[in-house]
């Protein structure tokens, strides 16, 4: 599809109805819309944070904004980075999800050091399913400490579903898994009809709170 075809009424259509859209590079002129037949979700019943990570965690070692530099995120997510010399994420992206954001449709997850943006992810909202779209990470643990952060603040909003659309070794130590299309669109349309709400206010102290929860129950 051309660029110029990239719209919030069609993103949502496109993730109410499982599928989203992707370039084959950055400077790509072409959208393709993606409907994995394994689809990869962390259950959020299960998500498992390793034990250096959480003293991490709870060192406060970043500090973790919500929706403070969403623009900053998503670019900072196509830029180039080792292993990954190029990006789906194309310009038409950037601006399309950053209209989500102005519509409270999506959110950022940042992680702060010394006044500079080094770590975060961000995603795309919908009733009781939070699809999340990439991540970067310029300092040691950033953008796991973003996912442990957005994770329990999915859980406290009474959230269902975190799509991850594919399996990474990065996602899967947090217990992500696969599941096939018929399982998730299940999943989804039990998910989409939740009312939520994401906290972007959340202090440490809660997400202390979380791993402590996680910790008596594993």
């Amino acid at each position: 599809m051309s660029q110029r075809s990239l719209s919030v009424e069609i993103l949502l259509r496109a993730y109410s109805a499982g599928v989203f859209p992707m370039a084959d590079s950055r400077q790509g002129r072409k959208l393709y819309w993606v409907d994995p037949e394994w689809r990869g979700v962390i259950p959020l019943d299960s998500f498992h944070v390793p034990r250096r990570l959480r003293r991490t965690v709870r060192q406060g070692v970043f500090e973790v904004r919500c929706d403070s530099a969403f623009r900053a995120v998503i670019s900072a997510c196509a830029d180039p980075a080792p292993g990954r010399e190029d990006s789906w994420i194309t310009a038409e992206i950037v601006n399309a999800y950053s209209e989500m954001f102005q519509r409270g449709l999506a959110h950022s997850v940042e992680c702060w050091h010394a006044g500079e943006l080094v770590g975060g992810l961000y995603g795309v909202s919908i009733g009781g399913a939070f699809f999340g779209e990439s991540m970067f990470s310029h300092a040691t643990d950033a953008s796991k400490v973003a996912l442990v952060h957005l994770v329990a603040r999915l859980i406290a909003g009474g959230y269902r579903l975190l799509d991850t659309q594919f399996i990474t070794d990065h996602l899967a130590q947090f217990g992500a898994i696969e599941v096939p299309r018929r399982t998730y669109r299940r999943m989804l349309a039990n998910a989409l009809g939740v009312r939520t709400d994401f906290p972007v206010r959340f202090t440490l102290e809660r997400v202390a709170a979380y791993l402590q929860s996680l910790t008596q129950t594993s």
